[in-house]
């Protein structure tokens, strides 16, 4: 009847987080070895990084910071790859790595971002070839088996030679196993043996039997009691797992076969639950099985799809997991550029209520014995600890993170004394934080802040809010478009932004030869004539192009000549194709990059050049002013500063300088940009004290990048990542909103940050994904936004044949009034401030301001309060705390009170009857 008894855990259900919980900069090794490529303890992740020369390991927290994102850093550890790895059940920050180097080393790690050893406090040399696979001992302190590829040799790390090299095998070893109390090694072999072996009674296996079907790539793990578990292939070349009883392994009690591939299977097991999951390597399937050993032995629990090819699988320890919201297993899912951490539920109602039945006491930190007393044949128990909150051992629920580095030295806690005689079996209290990946405070795990603290304490938990988080970008209706444009070019150099808008007219460029570029008035939306359109004739390609904020009427573009040619666009808009432009510029000896007015002075223009020089320009005289120098490859972009008085460029050669232009020729300041070489673009932010730079990073991901204005030196102060995509994101900034709005050439979907000065920097908030993907966005000024729709930006968009207006609003309730706190006095950019001769002469200027607050508009500030409406509850919860008694009467008078006193006579009682004498007999 075993069959039919319904398990706890059949209903699991494995959850991966959308990819802002991933584990981003990350390069997972592709390097074939027979370890898991990834390990966890309570508090830290290790895996092998695919780099250059090997010898890499990246490290990572178990959980997320406050900022909900993960820190990763690198560790140099061998001379060689590193093929296998694994941390110390009784210590979270000792890891031990194998490598093709013929060396063993053990590690005291720190966190991310803290320094890491330079060297590994013991380093062991097996001398028997390339090292494959090394695994601690479950329940001796410091001790440790290491696998060649064919022999088993055992350490103690407090010694130079080995304790034990067990029997060779007769071919490649291909996976070996602790049993839980330590007192037995199982292995699988090329040879299709599995062998059985008590490494203090005899070198040789006490139990060898042909078990595995194929010599194909086999995994053996020691499940409960004297049962083993492994995975490998059938001859149908199906993956397939396999459950054994050691007391009798000629034949295997059960057999579940899978999916025909290559992959190798990693299997990891949780020996409370009972819980098997199994993942091939460039595989994207993850399955859950439970194991009893009892029929029906394995039976699936789910069967989960993961959104990348797997490299490698680590469970995390039992102790980390969060029991809040009834997490029973976590996998962190290693994949070429992520670590996913899939976290398995049980469907229950979380709170803050114990599911004891779901956590039994788990194996707790502290070493039941030293690997002298193992050795000695000592078989001691690792005593077993609560997983109830409140029954935890002390110190443990702390994060490692929140706990000052002079408190634990050495990854050891001042609490627990060490109980070996080895130097690095000192136990751990590492902290054991009950958070799953997507949790952000203690909210989600049932520990729920008093209610004195206030929604002020909630708020720090929960981290910072925006108030744009809910932005929503709409376009606007078909009637505002401009349709049926034809011939547009796609081939802009990547300096570029696509297209250029004020608010009275776009510029967009045509794939005609002679740098063609159509000129469309904002007011004529509509389809435009299947004609050929009047334009702006060149002559050589456009490399780049902008209106002056001055004069909607006054195009600049720089072409591939390396000439800068000024157009003036005649009222009413282009009715006539245009051949000789108003002015042209020339100084620079190469290919213009891009072009960027001065945001105060008028007819001040800043451009930069293959020449690799940015150089100043006064329009109403047509000379060249300014001559900077100091970039050493392509400059990718430039911005000025708000004031005016500072200009920034990002460059290729992975540097972002800063430029005094009327004190200096050469930089002010010299900085760290992205490490990618593929594009950036910058802008100013924070009223001028931060530099907003997006590019590459190593990878070729997309990233952003935050620079103090005042130390370009130390590099970023804070990064956020976007995607993969190759189109650089091209970012607007509202001064007044300190919104960053970001989106790539060819993307669809556009990113929305608010940018603060304060940690954590980047507040995400909604993105706006568009139907098709576009060739540019470009943003107008702040008048032409609706303020009664509570609309801070409005952007039009081109697209493949249209260009569409597109409004960013925030949802409020109140619209009658004037939303004063999203829309403060704005800056008149359009106006200047002075002239380009009195810039350049050392005067300064600021631009007016102006409300865009409707006279018939009340501020939101002075409102008049809304009376709280009185929320009456049913009258079942005052019915249910009365007696019945007390029910009845108040039913009755209520009743009564309903009529009312009625002392005057009934209606009926007016009538006059008749007299009994006219009654008939």
């Amino acid at each position: 009847m075993n069959r039919f008894k319904t398990s706890k855990f059949k209903n699991t259900t494995p959850k991966i987080p959308k990819k802002d919980g991933w584990v981003l900069n990350v390069r997972g090794s592709s390097f074939c070895s027979q370890g898991n490529q990834i390990k966890s303890s309570c508090s830290l992740v290790a895996f092998v990084s695919d780099q250059a020369g090997g010898g890499l390991l990246g490290l990572c927290t178990v959980n997320p910071g406050p900022d909900g994102k993960w820190t990763v850093s690198q560790v140099p550890c061998h001379t060689d790859q590193v093929t296998d790895l694994d941390f110390s059940p009784f210590d979270d920050c000792l890891l031990a790595t194998c490598s093709a180097d013929e060396t063993v080393k053990v590690w005291r790690i720190c966190e991310p971002g803290q320094e890491q050893p330079a060297s590994a406090e013991v380093s062991l040399m097996p001398r028997d070839g390339k090292l494959e696979q090394v695994l601690f001992h479950p329940a001796a302190a410091g001790l440790l088996a290491v696998a060649s590829s064919r022999g088993l040799h055992l350490w103690d790390t407090g010694r130079d030679t080995a304790l034990a090299v067990l029997e060779q095998h007769t071919d490649q070893l291909q996976g070996f196993a602790w049993k839980e109390d330590g007192s037995l090694l199982a292995s699988s072999c090329k040879d299709k043996n599995l062998r059985i072996f008590d490494p203090r009674a005899q070198l040789s296996a006490v139990q060898c039997a042909q078990g595995l079907q194929t010599n194909r790539d086999s995994r053996v793990l020691w499940v409960k009691d004297d049962y083993i578990l492994t995975t490998g292939f059938n001859q149908h070349r199906q993956q397939e797992v396999k459950l054994w009883d050691t007391r009798s392994l000629n034949s295997s009690l059960s057999s579940v076969s899978l999916g025909t591939s290559n992959g190798t299977l990693m299997p990891l097991y949780d020996p409370d639950s009972g819980l098997l999951v199994v993942s091939g390597k460039g595989d994207s399937v993850i399955d859950c099985f439970e194991v009893t050993t009892s029929d029906p032995f394995l039976s699936q629990v789910s069967h989960c799809l993961s959104d990348a090819p797997t490299r490698g699988v680590a469970m995390v320890p039992k102790l980390a997991l969060d029991i809040g919201v009834c997490e029973v297993l976590r996998v962190m899912q290693l994949t070429e550029n992520f670590i996913i951490p899939i976290s398995y539920h049980v469907p229950r109602k979380g709170g803050q209520d114990f599911h004891a039945d779901l956590y039994p006491d788990t194996l707790g930190h502290m070493a039941a014995m030293t690997a002298d007393e193992w050795w000695a044949g000592a078989n001691k128990q690792v005593q077993r600890v609560s997983l109830h909150p409140d029954k935890r051992p002390r110190g443990r629920a702390q994060r490692a993170s929140q706990v000052p580095a002079k408190e634990l030295p050495r990854g050891r806690s001042k609490e627990e004394p060490s109980s070996s005689s080895s130097p690095l079996s000192t136990p751990s209290s590492s902290a054991a934080p009950s958070r799953s990946p997507s949790s952000t405070s203690g909210l989600s795990s049932g520990f729920l802040p008093s209610p004195s603290q206030g929604s002020r304490a909630i708020h720090t938990m929960l981290g910072p809010s925006s108030k744009f988080r809910h932005i929503q970008g709409t376009v606007l209706h078909r009637d505002t478009h401009i349709t049926n444009l034809r011939g547009m070019s796609l081939t802009t150099p990547g300096e570029c932004d696509g297209f250029c808008a004020n608010g009275q007219r776009m510029a967009v460029p045509l794939a005609i030869s002679g740098g063609q570029i159509a000129v469309l008035e904002l007011s004529q939306p509509g389809k435009l004539p299947d004609t050929a359109l009047p334009t702006i004739q060149n002559s050589v390609n456009v490399a780049d192009f902008c209106w002056d904020p001055f004069d909607s009427s006054k195009l600049v573009v720089a072409g591939d000549d390396a000439k800068i040619r000024m157009w003036k666009i005649p009222e009413g808009g282009l009715v006539e194709t245009l051949t000789e432009p108003a002015c042209i510029l020339q100084g620079h000896t190469e290919k213009i990059y891009s072009i960027k007015f001065h945001p105060h002075a008028s007819g001040l223009l800043a451009s930069s050049s293959y020449d690799m020089t940015v150089r100043l320009w006064d329009l109403e005289n047509g000379v060249e002013v300014k001559k900077l120098h100091g970039h050493q490859d392509q400059i990718f972009g430039m911005a000025w500063s708000p004031n005016g008085k500072l200009l920034a460029t990002v460059c290729k050669d992975g540097k972002v300088r800063l430029y005094d232009p009327r004190k200096s020729a050469e930089p002010i300041q010299e900085g760290p940009g992205p490490e990618g070489h593929r594009g950036g673009r910058i802008v100013w932010v924070c009223d001028g004290q931060y530099l907003l730079v997006s590019g590459f990073d190593c990878r070729s991901e997309r990233q952003l990048y935050l620079f103090s204005a005042t130390s370009l030196a130390s590099g970023a102060v804070a990064s956020a990542p976007a995607d993969v995509a190759p189109s650089t994101l091209i970012p607007f900034y509202d001064p007044d909103t300190s919104l960053a709005i970001l989106t790539g050439k060819g993307d669809t979907r556009v990113y929305i940050f608010e940018i603060t000065p304060e940690v954590p920097h980047f507040i995400e908030c909604s993105s706006f994904h568009a139907s098709e993907p576009h060739k540019g966005l470009c943003f107008l000024p702040k008048t032409q936004c609706n303020v009664r729709d509570v609309e801070v930006a409005r952007a039009v968009r081109l697209g493949k044949t249209t260009i569409e207006p597109v409004a960013f609003k925030v949802p409020r309730v109140r619209k009658e009034f004037f939303q004063d706190d999203v829309f403060p006095d704005t800056a008149v950019w359009w106006e200047p401030a002075l002239s380009a001769a009195a810039w350049l002469s050392g005067s300064d200027g600021q631009h007016r301001k102006i409300s865009l607050r409707p006279t018939d508009m009340t501020l939101v500030s002075e409102a008049p309060k809304e009376a709280p409406v009185r929320k009456y509850l049913p009258s079942s919860v005052y019915l249910e705390e009365k007696t019945d008694e007390q029910k009845k009467e108040e039913l009755l008078s209520a009743m009564v009170a309903k009529l009312g006193n009625r002392e005057d006579p009934l209606p009926q009682e007016l009538f006059e009857g008749v007299d009994e004498e006219e009654w008939d007999d």
